[in-house]
């Protein structure tokens, strides 16, 4: 794993991923710090054993615990999930103290990882929930459009991603926020295809994008495409998946940006809408009661832990 960050927030896509949320045992903070500091070597070990698999790894504390498990101030903007509340849908925070996420394109090698790390924390966390998600179709979520259309690519994976200059104690980390998205297929697959076309803002089988000016201000497109002062686009590095079983169906969002208040704005013109209130319509056909949000420190950071 290079030193500069945990490359679970910028490697690309990958076909299984597992999102594993976790407490830390209150009087087992050093045993956990020491556990911690030794994850960067685990995980390189790891994807030495599986070198054709693109095992990544990223590991996130929530402001609920920072100081506590690492003894250090938090990063400037690490703060609990924000609340909103809108027409269709209401968030607010739930605590946790650390986050995994860990994914390849081989489910073995994401488990084997998993339990390892697992295993390296002992009985200094707790384990709270697992989410497995999978590539589904060609990349597309099981409302059947493709997901992560205008993520950032190549380089600007990172510059989007990555604390800079801004927060130097903590460059090379990244703000990650985390929600679980269950949908209601039965009412989505009830509605026309004009109708699910209009409420993404962006057609179904090929992916075209509609032009802003044809657009409903209900879009999902339209509701997630911010500008800031000087018209430059506000952007996230998604790492969304899709979960499913025979009982439920869903999409475990997750962003990382180099600033959690990207996030924040985006999710509040979703549900609270524009100053018209216009919110997003997709919100009608899924539900998400809360959020998560963490900072993923550096592997160095998590390396001096120890110390």
């Amino acid at each position: 794993m290079s030193l500069n960050h945990q490359t679970g927030i910028t490697a690309e896509a990958s076909s299984d991923a597992s999102f594993i949320l976790l407490d830390a045992v209150e009087g087992k903070e050093a045993v956990l710090r020491k556990a911690l500091a030794s994850c960067s070597q685990l995980i390189s070990d790891i994807q030495n054993q599986f070198p054709d698999a693109q095992l990544h790894a990223a590991i996130g504390v929530s402001t609920h615990s920072f100081y506590r498990i690492t003894q250090c101030e938090p990063p400037k903007e690490l703060a609990p999930f924000p609340s909103f509340s809108g027409q269709f849908l209401s968030v607010k925070d739930e605590a946790y103290d650390l986050i995994m996420h860990i994914r390849s394109n081989r489910h073995d090698a994401t488990h084997i990882l998993a339990l390892a790390l697992l295993k390296a924390m002992s009985d200094s966390v707790k384990l709270r929930t697992q989410t497995h998600c999978f590539k589904y179709l060609d990349n597309r979520d099981f409302t059947g459009f493709v997901d992560g259309t205008e993520n950032p690519e190549g380089e600007d994976r990172a510059s989007v991603a990555l604390v800079g200059d801004e927060d130097s104690a903590y460059k090379g980390g990244s703000y990650l926020n985390y929600m679980k998205f269950v949908h209601d297929l039965e009412k989505w697959e009830h509605q026309e295809l004009k109708v699910q076309e209009n409420t993404f803002g962006r057609t179904k089988y090929d992916n075209e994008e509609y032009a802003s000016a044809e657009k409903s201000p209900h879009a999902h497109t339209k509701r997630t495409s911010l500008k800031d002062d000087q018209g430059q686009s506000l952007e996230l590095l998604r790492q969304s998946m899709p979960f499913g079983d025979l009982q439920e169906q869903g999409l475990i969002f997750v962003s990382y940006s180099k600033t959690p208040i990207i996030f924040d704005l985006m999710l509040q013109s979703m549900i609270e809408g524009d100053e018209k209130g216009n919110a997003d319509h997709l919100m009608q056909y899924t539900h998400a009661s809360s959020g998560s949000a963490f900072y993923v420190p550096t592997p160095k950071f998590l390396n001096q832990l120890s110390e």
